[in-house]
């Protein structure tokens, strides 16, 4: 990913993936966005957790992410919370990534909404899902290395 700079706050961000994912590649891409979105995303009312992204007819899309309804804009002016929302990639980057997704069976699922130099901007990765046992795996890696830190802490 490139360099985030100074103007850089994360939004909302997507725990969950790393542990049912093993993360391959990640991309920033940009959003088209409602302005009604736009406020609501600086507010944080931001959910990634059952989204993903697609690629039809060329162009990449996120689907399935909640954006909450801005809450002092009448109900007229406010956008659907589960829209679908265009990606805004280079098109050598979709390309690349057609092939990996159709030809591999990967997947695209967003990883963290940030502010970069006050424009949204949303990193996506290209993941392979993970089985049973490497999740367990990770698990104890995780837990071993808690034990070990808490044994050099009452040292």
């Amino acid at each position: 990913m490139s360099d985030r700079g100074e103007g850089f706050k994360v939004v909302a961000d997507n725990r969950q993936v790393r542990f049912q994912y093993e993360v391959l590649e990640t991309y920033e891409a940009g959003l088209t966005l409602a302005g009604t979105e736009v406020k609501s995303i600086r507010a944080g009312k931001v959910n990634l957790r059952d989204g993903f992204a697609l690629i039809r007819d060329g162009e990449a899309w996120l689907l399935n992410v909640h954006i909450s309804p801005h809450n002092t804009t009448g109900q007229y002016f406010n956008h659907d919370p589960r829209r679908t929302r265009k990606l805004l990639l280079n098109r050598m980057e979709i390309r690349k990534l057609i092939g990996r997704v159709e030809q591999q069976g990967l997947t695209l699922v967003p990883l963290k909404m940030y502010l970069k130099r006050g424009w949204i901007k949303v990193e996506i990765a290209l993941v392979r899902g993970k089985k049973l046992h490497d999740k367990r795996e990770d698990i104890k890696k995780r837990d071993d290395k808690r034990q070990m830190e808490r044994a050099m802490k009452n040292y």
